[in-house]
């Protein structure tokens, strides 16, 4: 008899991140995936669906599932969305994460909850994890209250901040997809020139979470890409790589895009501690744009859309 496979909860199941987490993970954990109303068409993992709006919703969930392991990333990740629902952000992003954290220490599940580099300000940039949030968005603030319930409910709980891009179901969930799908159908687009960031691949963010929890990690840390770039130049490098007009960017600050909410611009991070901890580098930005590339050869994109359940 060979050990048995831990279980692992994904809650956001149908986002960006939390899709890829599953399917990657589907060999080695008996997956379980939190959708919140329609379920994925042929998807490899068990679906169970949740109202997280409700409170006690994920509280209930956990004692019935009864994880080894969770990886809370359902959120309302939409920072426009926010501004104008300030009262869902409240529940979603600050609420939620301290009742799924308590529910874990209750059962004895391993918690990674994925919170986001916008809780700093951005005015200075190569910020590590000792440095004071200074969030500038109802979505930033609201995830920066979810760290401290979540690690005030379950000091053994990981809190994660991380930005990432890849795959997603319908196309439009990534930075990345906006690039590549506005190009390829030859059409013009902003790139940000003063907004820098430091992202990973949803599938290599993906991994380094759960190798976070096989080594038994605590706490708070920025789980990152070892290099950062402006969002121009991030553009401008995936257009080179799939073949497309890298003129069609248009280089512009972010001031001069009318987005509702404040966006953060130099969200530059620091992921020492995190290598310290795990061993290991973390991988630069042209490792993960191959990796991003690759699953498009691969038809990876297909993929996901054919999960897709027609209303």
């Amino acid at each position: 008899m060979g050990e048995r496979r831990k279980r692992l909860l994904v809650t956001g199941a149908s986002g960006l991140l939390g899709i890829n987490l599953c399917l990657d993970a589907v060999g080695n954990f008996e997956v379980i995936g939190v959708v919140n109303s329609r379920r994925l068409v042929g998807a490899p993992f068990f679906q169970v669906q949740a109202d997280f709006t409700q409170p006690g919703s994920a509280a209930r969930l956990i004692e019935e599932v009864r994880p080894d392991w969770v990886v809370h990333c359902a959120a309302l990740a939409d920072l426009d969305a926010c501004e104008k629902n300030p009262a869902l952000s409240a529940r979603l992003n600050a609420d939620l994460p301290g009742e799924v954290a308590e529910a874990c220490r209750k059962t004895a599940a391993r918690l990674v909850h994925i919170s986001t580099d916008a809780v700093f300000d951005g005015e200075r940039g190569g910020y590590r994890e000792d440095d004071q949030p200074n969030p500038q968005s109802v979505y930033a603030r609201d995830k920066w209250l979810g760290e401290q319930a979540v690690l005030q409910a379950n000091p053994q709980a990981v809190v994660a901040r991380v930005n990432f891009y890849g795959w997603s179901l319908l196309g439009q969930r990534s930075l990345a997809e906006k690039f590549y799908y506005t190009l390829a159908a030859g059409k013009g687009m902003m790139g940000f020139t003063d907004v820098y960031f430091c992202p990973l691949v949803n599938q290599h963010l993906g991994r380094i979470l759960l190798e976070m929890l096989e080594k038994g990690l605590e706490g708070l840390y920025h789980v990152f890409s070892a290099e950062c770039q402006s969002k121009y130049a991030f553009g401008v490098a995936l257009a080179k790589r799939f073949g497309l007009d890298a003129g069609l960017i248009r280089p512009v600050s972010v001031q001069e895009a009318g987005l509702t909410a404040r966006r953060s611009p130099n969200l530059t991070m620091r992921v020492e501690k995190l290598e310290a901890a795990l061993g290991h580098a973390m991988p630069g930005q042209e490792e993960e744009l191959e990796a991003f590339h690759r699953l498009y050869l691969e038809g990876y994109p297909q993929r996901l859309r054919a999960m897709v359940a027609v209303a």
